[in-house]
Order: C-alpha cells, then structure tokens, then sequence
C-alpha cells in the first residue's frame, strides 16, 4: 500500500541538499520542520510559520532535543506574511494543510484567503529544481475548497517553467492528498 507520508519525503529528497534553503509554511508540531532541518544540514536554513503558539513551542522543543534548533527560523506569524521574512530564493517548501494535530481544535484550521497568497509566493520563490508540496486534507469543507483553489492555481502555471502533479488515493475521495509543484532546471 502507498505511504503517502514516505512518496512526500522521496520527492523531497531529491530536490532538496545540503546548504539548501527550506520553507515549513504550516509547522504544526514540528515533524516536517525536523525533516526539513536534517536535510539541510549545518550550512542549509529552514523558515518554519505558524500562528499558534503552542506550534512553535512543540515544534522548538524537538529541534531542540534533536540538536537541529540552530539550522531553522521559528516564526510566530502567518505564512501569508512570508514575504517579510524570506528574500532569497527556496530549494523546497511545504505545506501540511488543516489543523493543528492533538489539539483539539478543528475549528482553527489553514484557510484559503491565507494559504493562496502563501502558495503564490513559495511558487515566485523556487530555485530552478526547486519543490513545493502541499498535504491537502478534503474531509472538511474549508479543505475541500482549500485543495480546489490551489489546484486552480497551480494548474495554470505555465508547464515550461512548472512541473505539477497530484497524488491521491482515488478510491477514499476525502482522504489526504498532496500536489507537488517542481520547478524546471534550465536548459543550457
């Protein structure tokens, strides 16, 4: 059976190396920040958002016991607001879309009008063989239009420049899937 979990981090590991720039644009309890941190490693930089407190408190607690907190910016704010913060160019960003897991609270949740600006920008951002992976999670209807409007979005990239694919189970239609948006190396 396809782990979802597994195929998003070998499609990562490909586009992201040592020294790389990362970005986790919803840092949740920090397991993506983690594998972004390591991949890097000593020379590269993670950004990690959220706007939950108690985000950035788990997910600084395990970069911290796993000697990773001095590779990763923690950002208590938006990722709407990345710009602010990243000027450069990103080898590889990720989203994990919803809510926080454990919390307890499904009310609070990623929405559209927050994550779009944040995905246009991850995507003006991307380093030539860079990878941008969004987790969507449609079991609820602000993640069922979540997913649509990145989809409408993504799919109108220009496939020259942009590499953009969907991986979903096709027999659980509200089971989490992921879109995976590459950037193309130039040709010399």
């Amino acid at each position: 059976m396809v782990d979802l979990l597994n195929l998003q981090k070998f499609f990562i590991e490909r586009h992201l190396r040592e020294g790389g720039i990362a970005v986790d644009f919803t840092m949740g309890n920090g397991h993506d920040t983690e594998f972004l941190c390591k991949r890097v490693g000593d020379s590269g930089r993670v950004y990690a958002f959220d706007i939950q407190k108690n985000a950035y408190l788990a997910t600084e607690a395990r970069l911290t016991e796993h000697n990773l907190i001095d590779r990763c910016t923690l950002i208590l704010d938006s990722h709407s607001n990345a710009e602010r913060y990243i000027t450069g160019e990103i080898n590889a960003g990720v989203f994990n879309l919803g809510w926080l897991p454990g919390s307890g609270n499904k009310a609070l949740t990623t929405k559209r009008e927050t994550t779009l600006p944040a995905v246009r920008f991850s995507v003006s951002h991307l380093s030539q063989d860079g990878i941008l992976l969004i987790a969507v999670y449609p079991g609820h209807e602000e993640g069922k239009a979540e997913g649509e409007e990145i989809a409408a979005y993504l799919s109108s990239l220009d496939r020259r420049v942009y590499c953009v694919s969907r991986f979903q189970i096709l027999n659980s239609p509200t089971s989490p899937y992921f879109m995976i948006t590459e950037k193309k190396e130039e040709l010399s």
